[in-house]
C-alpha cells in the first residue's frame, strides 16, 4: 500500500516535524486500544475514513520511523513518550496503545529490528530513572506479552520474540548494575528502591523467557526434575549425567538461547546477592533460601566453566542444561511484584512437596546408584520452598499451613534421618518456620500445632542421643521449639538429658541450653523467673561435670543469665567447694559474671553481703584449708578475683560512690575492706570522686571531747554504752581505713582541695598556726586533729598519726613543727608522741626527700630538748624520748640517701663549733653530741650525760633501721670516729655507750665493718683489760659479736684470737670481777675452743 503524501519533508523544518510527531503520538496513546486496533486493521482498505479516523496519525507515525531508520537517526521521539505512557498502566497484563502500536512496527521487517535495538539503547543512553522504570514496565509487557498472549492481533511479537529476546538479553548486564546500585540504607539494613525493583524483575522476565523460548515444548515439571537430578554437579554421576541431555531440545536457536543464559551467570549471582541483601531484615526464610540458591549459582560456576572451544561438549550442555532447569522455577519465587503469584503458590508448593516425597521414597533403596543426586534435588525442592514459605503474607501463609502444613512438615520430618548434612540444615529452617509461626488464629492451625508439636517433640529428642552433625542440627530448632512451648515437657526432658550418665546427651542438652540462653536473650518476652531459677540450678550442676567443654559452656551460659542475684549465691558457696574441679569452674564462672556486669554496683555490693555473711558463719570454718573467721578469703577465695574484674571496669565513679557509702553504713565489715584494698589502685585513679565523698563524712562527725569519752569508758558494763562506744570507734575508723588504703600518690597531688585546702594554696607552709589547724576544711587537717587530740580512741589516734606521715612533706613538717613547739612548752606527751609518729612514718616512707625540708632542723631541736628532760623508765616522758630517738635514727637513715651525704668529711678533729655546711648534717651532729666532753658552744658546763646515752642510742637505732645498700656507708661514718674517740673520751659511762654502739654495728652492719675488725677486736680487749665494769661488758658483747659475724670478719682478726682467749680465760677466773662477766667470758671461751669451725 502506498503512504499518503501529507507534508513535504525537505520544506518542513525540524521544529515543526518534532511538534506534529509529538502531537500524533499523543493522539494514538490517548485512543482507545479497540479503536486503535480497529485503524490499524482497516488500513490500505477501499472503506472511506470515518470521522476521528486514527489512519493518518498511524501513516505519519510509521513514515516518521521508516525516515529515520533509512537516516539512521534516533527514535527517542516516538519511543520516550511510550516509555512515559508505561509509567500510568494499571494492568500490563491487557494490550494497551503501547503494545498495540509496537506490535503494528514489528511486523514491518524493515522497522523491527531497528525500533527493537534502538529501544535497548535508551535504557543505556538516558540516565533518568524515569525513564528507566518505564522502560522495565514495558520490556517486561512486551516479553509476557510474547508469551501468553494467543490473539492474532499480537502476531508481531509472537513471531518475532525469539529475536527479541536476544536483542533485550544485551541489556542484562546493564540491569545488573542498576540493581547494584538501586538500595537504600535503613536501621543498617538494605532496602529495594522503586526502581531496583523493577529492574530486577525485567532480570528475571528476560531470564526466564531465555529459558521457555529454548524449550520445543512445554515440559512439565516432573521432567524438569529428571533433568535437575540428571545435571547433578556431583562429578561422580557424569555419565548419567550426559545419557539424560539427550531429551534436551538440540536446535541450534534453542542451544543459543540457553547459552545466553549461561553466559549473564555473574550477573544472576550478582542479582540473588542483591534480592539477599534487601531479605534479610524482613524475609528470613527467603533469605536463606537466597542463600542456598547463590550457594548452587557458585558452585555450578566453578563446575562447568564455558570455554569457547567446547562449546559442543557434554559438560557445557550439562551446566547449561542444570541452570536453565532451576533457574525458570527460581525466576518464578524471586519476582518481587508478581500478579501470578498469589493464584499458584499452593500448587507450587504442592509440587515441591510432591517432589520430595517422590524423591525420597526413588532413592531410598540402596542400589538405586544415585542417591547424591536424589539429595540434590532434594535439596532444590527444599530451596524452592524456603524461596516460597519465606515470601507469602500472614494471610497466604494461614492458608498455606492450613492445607499443607500437616504433609510438609511430615515430609521434612522425615529428611532429619538423611545424613547429608545440607539437607538437614535446609530442612531446620524450615521447620523453625512451618512449626513456630503457626500464630494464626484460626483453628486448623491451632489443630496442627497440636498434630505436629508431640511428634516433632520426640523425634527431635531422640536425635540428642548421638553426637553428630544430625545433632548439631536440630540443636537451635529444639530450643526454639522449647522457648516456644515453655510450660510443656520439652524443657524437662532435655535437663533430664543434661544430667543423665550418657556424656553425649549431656554435651547436647548443654548445647540446647546454650541456644534457648541467646534465643531468650534476645528475645522481648524473657523466660519465665521459675523456668530460670530451673536452668541456673541444672547449670551449677555441671560446673562440676565430668566434661571439661560441659564445665565451659555451663559457666559461660551463667555469665549470660538475666539475673546475677540468682546466681551469685550459689557461686558464692562453691568457690569454696572441697572438690577443686567444681571450685575451679566456680571461681571462672564467678570472675566471667563479674566482668560481664562491669556496671552493676549492686552486684558487687550484693557480693560483699553474700562475703560477710560466709564470713561470719560457721560453714567457712568447714572448708578444706580454712581455720575460720574466714581467712581463706583473701588468698584461696572470692577476693582474689577482685582484681581481674577491676581491670574490666571502664567507670569506677559509679562503684565508688556505692562502695564508699556501703563502708560508712557498715563500718565493721571488715569484707568491705577488705575488697577495697583489693581496688586501692583504682581508688586512687578516681581521687576527685572519693576524696570529698571522705571530707565531707569526716566533717559530719563531731569533734571526740572529755564528756564522750568518759561517758562510753563509764559504760563499759552497761549493754546499750557499750555497743554504742563501738560503734562510735568503728565509726570513726572507717574513713581513715579508706584513706589508709590509698597509695602514696594520691597524698602527693598537692593541687587536690580535698586532700590538702588551704593549706599549700595560703603559703601555711611558711606560717603555720593552730587555727589553722582547727581549720576542718581538709582531710590532712582532720588527720592532723584527730592524731593529736587526746580525747580521741587511741586505735584512732594511732591510725590518724600513721597516715599523718603521708601526706606531702610540704604540709605535714610544717604542722608538725608548729605541733612539736606548742606540746612541748605544755608538755603535752600524748600529741608529742603522736607528732613523732607521723614523723617518722614520713622518713619511712619517703626516704631522703624529708631530710632536704628546711624545717628539719627546727624539728630535731624540738627532739634533742625533750631528750633532755628527766625521766624514768616506764613513764610517758621516756616513751617519748624513745619516739625522739627513733625519729633521730631515721632522719639519719633519710640523710644517707641524699647525694650531699656522700660528701666526705673527716671525724678525727672535733670542731666545737658547726658551720654552715654540717649545721643540718644529722648523723655528724649526732657523733658529735656523743663524743664531745664539752657542749658545742663552748660553755664550761658539759652535755648532760643521759643526752649523751640518747644519742648513742640514736646511732645504735640507725644501724637497725639503715637499709642493705646504705650499710657501708653508716660504717665508715661511725666506726672509725668512734674507735678513736673511746680511746680520749673521759667518762666511762660514754666510752661504755660508745663500744655498746660498736656492738650493734657488727652485729646489724655485718661485713660493711669487714676493714675494721682487727681494730674493733683490739678495742674490746683493750675494754676488756683496763675498761670499767660497764666497759668490759660492751667490749666482751664486741668481742662475742665479731667472732660469730661471716667468715670473712673472723678470718680478718685470727692473728688476735690467741691473745683474746688467754684474757677471757683470766677474766673468768679474776675475783674482782663481777660473776656476770666471769661466767660470759667463760661461755665465750669454751665457745671459742669449740671444733664447729
Amino acid at each position: 500500500m502506498e503512504e499518503p503524501h501529507l507534508w513535504i519533508s525537505d520544506s518542513t523544518n525540524s521544529t515543526v516535524i518534532s511538534s506534529t510527531i509529538g502531537k500524533v503520538i499523543n493522539t494514538l496513546l490517548t485512543s482507545r486500544p479497540k479503536k486503535l486496533e480497529d485503524s490499524i486493521s482497516y488500513l490500505g482498505s477501499a472503506s472511506l475514513k470515518t470521522s476521528g479516523s486514527l489512519e493518518e496519525p498511524l501513516c505519519v507515525l510509521k513514515k516518521y520511523v521508516r525516515d529515520a531508520v533509512k537516516k539512521q537517526e534516533s527514535l527517542d521521539q516516538i519511543l520516550v513518550p511510550m516509555i512515559e505512557n508505561s509509567l500510568t498502566w494499571k494492568d500490563s497484563r491487557r494490550s494497551n496503545q503501547v503494545l498495540i502500536l509496537l506490535n503494528w512496527l514489528f511486523e514491518d521487517e524493515l522497522l523491527f529490528e531497528a525500533v527493537a535495538v534502538d529501544l535497548v539503547t535508551i535504557i543505556k543512553r538516558k540516565d533518568d530513572r524515569y525513564i528507566a522504570l518505564g522502560w522495565c514496565t514495558l520490556i517486561r509487557a512486551l516479553v509476557e506479552h510474547g508469551i501468553t498472549k494467543k490473539q492474532s492481533s499480537d502476531i508481531g511479537i509472537q513471531v518475532k520474540h525469539q529475536k527479541l529476546l536476544k536483542i533485550f538479553s544485551s541489556s542484562i548486564s546493564h540491569l545488573s548494575s542498576l540493581v547494584c546500585s538501586g538500595s537504600k540504607l535503613q536501621d543498617g539494613y538494605e532496602l529495594p528502591t522503586r526502581l531496583s525493583v523493577a529492574v530486577a524483575d525485567c532480570i528475571l522476565v528476560l531470564t526466564e523467557a531465555l529459558i521457555v523460548n529454548a524449550s520445543t515444548s512445554k515440559r512439565s515439571l516432573s521432567a524438569d526434575k529428571a533433568n535437575i537430578l540428571a545435571a547433578s554437579t556431583t562429578s561422580a554421576s557424569n555419565e548419567k549425567q550426559v545419557n539424560s541431555i539427550s531429551t534436551l531440545p538440540q536446535g541450534t536457536e534453542n542451544v543459543e538461547m540457553e547459552y545466553m543464559l549461561w553466559n549473564h551467570l555473574d550477573e544472576l549471582i550478582n542479582l540473588v546477592l542483591k534480592f539477599l541483601a534487601w531479605s534479610r531484615k524482613s524475609r528470613p526464610l527467603h533469605a536463606k533460601g537466597l542463600e542456598q540458591v547463590l550457594q548452587w549459582l557458585r558452585e555450578i560456576k566453578k563446575h562447568y566453566t564455558l570455554v569457547p572451544e567446547q562449546a559442543g561438549d557434554d559438560t557445557v550442555k550439562t551446566g547449561t542444561a542444570l541452570l536453565s532447569s532451576c533457574w525458570k522455577h527460581y525466576c518464578m519465587l524471586l519476582r518481587l511484584e508478581d500478579y501470578r503469584f498469589s493464584k499458584s503458590y499452593m500448587e507450587m508448593l504442592n509440587q515441591y512437596i510432591s517432589g520430595i516425597q517422590f524423591y525420597t521414597m526413588d532413592y531410598s533403596d540402596d542400589q538405586s546408584g544415585n542417591k547424591d543426586g536424589g539429595n540434590d534435588t532434594i535439596k532444590f525442592f527444599l530451596s524452592c520452598i524456603s524461596l516460597l514459605l519465606g515470601r507469602l503474607d500472614n494471610k497466604q501463609f494461614e492458608i498455606a499451613m492450613s492445607e499443607q502444613g500437616l504433609p510438609l512438615s511430615q515430609n521434612l520430618l522425615s529428611q532429619l534421618q538423611c545424613v547429608d548434612e545440607d539437607v538437614i540444615e535446609r530442612v531446620v529452617c524450615i521447620l523453625r518456620v512451618t512449626l513456630f509461626n503457626i500464630n494464626c488464629t484460626s483453628k486448623k492451625s491451632s489443630i496442627l500445632d497440636n498434630l505436629v508439636s508431640e511428634e516433632v517433640l520426640s523425634l527431635l529428642l531422640n536425635l540428642l542421643d548421638e553426637r553428630d552433625g544430625i545433632a548439631k542440627a536440630v540443636v537451635s530448632l529444639i530450643a526454639e521449639f522449647c522457648s516456644r512451648n515453655i510450660d510443656g515437657g520439652c524443657l524437662q526432658e532435655v535437663f533430664m538429658r543434661l544430667s543423665s550418665g550418657n556424656s553425649l546427651q549431656r554435651r547436647n542438652a548443654i548445647d540446647v541450653v546454650s541456644e534457648l540462653v541467646h534465643v531468650s536473650s534476645g528475645s522481648e518476652k524473657p523466660l519465665p523467673i521459675s523456668t530460670r531459677k530451673n536452668m541456673i540450678k541444672h547449670l551449677i550442676d555441671r560446673l562440676g561435670d565430668d566434661e571439661h567443654s560441659i564445665r565451659i559452656q555451663s559457666s559461660n551460659l551463667l555469665v549470660m543469665m538475666t539475673d546475677p542475684h540468682l546466681v551469685l549465691p550459689d557461686l558464692v558457696r562453691l568457690v569454696y567447694s572441697p572438690d577443686e574441679r567444681t571450685r575451679s569452674s566456680a571461681c571462672d564462672a564467678l570472675a566471667a559474671v563479674l566482668k560481664f556486669h562491669n556496671k552493676s554496683p549492686n552486684l558487687i555490693i550484693m557480693l560483699i553481703d553474700y562475703l560477710s555473711n560466709l564470713y561470719h558463719s560457721s560453714e567457712l570454718s568447714r572448708t578444706p584449708g580454712g581455720e575460720g573467721g574466714g581467712s581463706n578469703l583473701d588468698s584461696d577465695g572470692i577476693l582474689g578475683l577482685v582484681p581481674e574484674w577491676a581491670r574490666s571496669v571502664e567507670d569506677w565513679s559509679i562503684f565508688i560512690e556505692q562502695l564508699v557509702d556501703k563502708m560508712f553504713s557498715e563500718p565493721s565489715n571488715v569484707i568491705i575492706v577488705r575488697f577495697l584494698s583489693c581496688i586501692n589502685e583504682h581508688l586512687a585513679d578516681a581521687p576527685n570522686v572519693l576524696l570529698p565523698r571522705i571530707l565531707l563524712y569526716m566533717q559530719g562527725q563531731k569533734e571526740m571531747c572529755r564528756k564522750l569519752l568518759a561517758t562510753g569508758a563509764g559504760g563499759i558494763d552497761k549493754g546499750d554504752d557499750s555497743c554504742k562506744l563501738r560503734d562510735s570507734l568503728f565509726d570513726r575508723l572507717c574513713p581513715l581505713l579508706i584513706i589508709r588504703l590509698l597509695p602514696l600518690r594520691v597524698f602527693d597531688d598537692l593541687n587536690s582541695s580535698s586532700m590538702y585546702g588551704h593549706l599549700l594554696i595560703e603559703g601555711f607552709v611558711d606560717d603555720t598556726t593552730d587555727s589553722s589547724v582547727e581549720n576542718h576544711s581538709s582531710i590532712a587537717v582532720l588527720l592532723v586533729n584527730r592524731a593529736l587530740n587526746k580525747y580521741e580512741f587511741e586505735d584512732v589516734r594511732k591510725l590518724a598519726a600513721e597516715l599523718c606521715g603521708r601526706i606531702h612533706p610540704k604540709a605535714l613538717y610544717p604542722m608538725m613543727r608548729s605541733q612539736l613547739e606548742t606540746a612541748t612548752c605544755s608538755l603535752d606527751i600524748v600529741k608529742i608522741k603522736a607528732s613523732l609518729f607521723a614523723i617518722c612514718t614520713s622518713l619511712a616512707l619517703r626516704g631522703s626527700v624529708p631530710s632536704l625540708h628546711p624545717v628539719m632542723l627546727e624539728i630535731r631541736k624540738i627532739l634533742e630538748m625533750v631528750l633532755t628532760w628527766p625521766s624514768l623508765d616506764g613513764d610517758e616522758v621516756s616513751k617519748a624520748q624513745h619516739g625522739c630517738i627513733d625519729c633521730l635514727a631515721l632522719m639519719i637513715c633519710a640523710e644517707l640517701q641524699t647525694s650531699d651525704s656522700s660528701k666526705e668529711f673527716s671525724m678525727s678533729k672535733t670542731n666545737k663549733t658547726e658551720n654552715v655546711a654540717t649545721a643540718n648534717l644529722v648523723l655528724y651532729h649526732v657523733i658529735q653530741q656523743l663524743i664531745q666532753d664539752r657542749s658545742d658552744h663552748g660553755l664550761e658546763k658539759p652535755v648532760l650525760l643521759s643526752f649523751r646515752l640518747c644519742m648513742a642510742n640514736v646511732i645504735i637505732s640507725a644501724c637497725q633501721k639503715i637499709s642493705n645498700p646504705r650499710k657501708k656507708r653508716l660504717a665508715k661514718r661511725i666506726v672509725p670516729v668512734l674507735i678513736n674517740s673511746a680511746a680520749v673520751i673521759t667518762n666511762s659511762d660514754v666510752r661504755a655507750a660508745c663500744i655498746q654502739v660498736l656492738f650493734s654495728a657488727v652485729y646489724h652492719l655485718k661485713l660493711a665493718i669487714l676493714s675494721y675488725s682487727s681494730d674493733l677486736l683490739r678495742l674490746s680487749i683493750k675494754a676488756l683489760e683496763e675498761g670499767s665494769d660497764m666497759e668490759k661488758m660492751a667490749g666482751m658483747k664486741l668481742m662475742a659479736s665479731l667472732m660469730s659475724s661471716e667468715d670473712e670478719i673472723v678470718e680478718s682478726i685470727g692473728n688476735g684470737l690467741l691473745e683474746a682467749k688467754s684474757l677471757l680465760k683470766s677474766i673468768s677466773v679474776m675475783n674482782t670481777a663481777s660473776p656476770e662477766l666471769r661466767q660470759m667470758c667463760e661461755k665465750l671461751r669454751v665457745c671459742m675452743m669449740s671444733p664447729i669451725r
